[in-house]
């Protein structure tokens, strides 16, 4: 599509009111936003399942440390993708044309996974995550260019962009959750003619449509984004930077290829799982090392970017934990939890809408109120941590318990889990939009893109090893694996607690 087709015309928004005393703009991303997080939990709440159930069902018939792997290895490189699809926006393709081929991409991704074959279904991985790394970190961005420098409304335009995510986040699960897992939904294949393995590639596809809704919607209100997210101008340094990293790829995949073909090296997925998670580190110590490295920091951005790292490491430890929910937690729901409430049998999938539903339905504007209430009695952003830390513990502890009385061959009520999520919830709320806050605050302007996208490194982190967790469930007893997820999450607790003064009297 022509730039001017989405750029030409266009009003400004900064004054505009008509979306809740929002810039209609914002009615755009929003519902764009919900879709792509439809797609994106939409995926998340069956992946893992659809992975280790039988070949007979429709499945892969992956091993659970199989699957774990690719599950981590899926999530992970959904949030690493935003860190080259945000600099692709910014130097060469623009925002709002970021965001469009994302979402195109996105969609392609899920027409591939609705296609029953092993090709397809990887194919499908390799265009989400692309997709999803164009689309996540941009559209985001174009919300705060809705706003005019010191407009009042940009954070709670945030909040209720923010409001967007969760509604896609819990639609998601009950409808590609009840058309990959439902016996209603099977039985109207069978009653179609169509054989019910079919189903999981039904729960793919939906989120094909709900993203091309999205895209259509996207299309449609593009007029009202104003200049928000307008095509940079060609640069040749970019371009060559650009053409670089291309043969850089094609190398390493053509060298990658050779090695496996006299057999010097065995691409399984184990050793891809092992050699990303080495990846993973070698980014993360080579940030810090050279952050800390730059002798022209003051004294003053010294002590942020400590602060910095503090948040970093405990920001990775949560979200290692909280994304155990499509990984662990989903095998928990599929295989020990009981899924029938008042006679009605649902898919053990819906257990991840309940994240979504408890901040639509309360905890987010009891959070927003809180703090606002608190004033200067509000707790520093390490404390914050903490408590959220805390919170992940008892979510834990709680399913100890669980996993306790499944021990014994029984399903468990599903009102563990639920106790479980709402626990978890108040740790999220406590947490990350904390987190998102304080790094804009204490990044030194000069690395303030930079160390953004080092932030969502840390949810990368924790979904790779969400997944590499999740391959312990058939090895391990589950009363050990939560026995030790809650002794990481306390251990992490009181570390962060007992750094809280320090690092204040070091900040002055």
């Amino acid at each position: 599509m022509a730039d001017a087709d989405l750029t030409a015309g266009m009003p400004a928004a900064g004054h505009d009111t008509a979306f809740f005393g929002h810039p209609r703009g914002l009615k755009t991303l929003f519902f764009t936003e919900m879709w792509e997080r439809f797609s994106y939990y939409g995926m998340r709440a069956i992946l893992i399942l659809f992975m280790t159930a039988p070949v007979a069902s429709g499945g892969l018939g992956f091993d659970v440390a199989h699957a774990g792997t690719v599950y981590g290895l899926y999530t992970a490189m959904v949030y690493l993708a935003c860190l080259p699809g945000g600099w692709l926006a910014d130097r060469l393709l623009g925002l709002r044309h970021a965001t469009f081929t994302g979402g195109v991409v996105i969609m392609c991704g899920h027409i591939a996974l609705a296609v029953p074959t092993l090709t397809s279904f990887y194919l499908g991985l390799v265009l989400l995550v692309v997709g999803t790394g164009l689309l996540k970190p941009n559209i985001s961005t174009l919300v705060g260019q809705l706003y005019g420098v010191g407009d009042g409304r940009r954070d709670a335009g945030y909040s209720l962009y923010y409001m967007g995510i969760n509604v896609g986040a819990f639609m998601a699960p009950l409808v590609c959750g009840w058309l990959g897992q439902g016996t209603g939904f099977r039985e109207m294949l069978t009653g179609f003619g169509l054989d019910p393995a079919l189903s999981w590639h039904f729960g793919f596809g939906a989120a094909a449509v709900g993203m091309a809704a999205g895209l259509v919607h996207y299309l449609h209100g593009a007029r009202h984004l104003g200049e928000a997210g307008a095509r940079p101008p060609r640069d040749d340094a970019v371009r060559d930077q650009l053409s670089r990293g291309v043969v850089t790829l094609v190398a390493v995949v053509i060298v990658g290829t050779v090695l496996a073909y006299f057999g010097v090296v065995e691409l399984s997925a184990a050793w891809i799982g092992n050699a990303f998670g080495v990846l993973l580190l070698v980014i993360t110590v080579a940030f810090f090392g050279w952050v800390f490295a730059y002798a022209e920091w003051s004294v003053a951005e010294r002590r942020r970017l400590w602060l910095v790292l503090v948040l970093f490491v405990g920001a990775t430890v949560f979200w290692s934990l909280y994304e155990q929910g499509g990984s662990t937690l989903n095998l928990f729901a599929e295989r020990n939890t009981d899924t029938t409430l008042f006679g009605f049998d649902f898919p053990a999938s819906w257990m991840q809408s309940l994240n979504p539903i408890f901040i639509i339905c309360g905890l987010a504007p009891a959070f927003a109120w809180l703090w606002f209430r608190l004033g200067p009695r509000e707790p520093s952003s390490p404390a914050k941590f903490a408590l959220g830390l805390l919170f992940m513990a008892l979510g834990y502890a709680v399913m100890i318990g669980a996993a306790a009385n499944a021990a014994a061959g029984v399903r468990v009520s599903p009102l563990w889990l639920t106790t479980m999520y709402f626990l978890h919830t108040i740790g999220e709320m406590c947490l990350s939009p904390v987190g998102l806050s304080a790094m804009s605050r204490l990044a030194p302007a000069r690395i303030a893109g930079l160390t953004m996208g080092i932030w969502f490194l840390a949810t990368s982190i924790g979904s790779y090893v969400g997944g590499r967790v999740a391959g312990l469930y058939d090895t391990l007893a589950l009363t050990a694996i939560f026995g030790v997820l809650t002794a990481v999450a306390l251990v992490a607790c009181l570390v962060m607690a007992a750094l809280v003064r320090p690092l204040r009297r070091a900040l002055g």
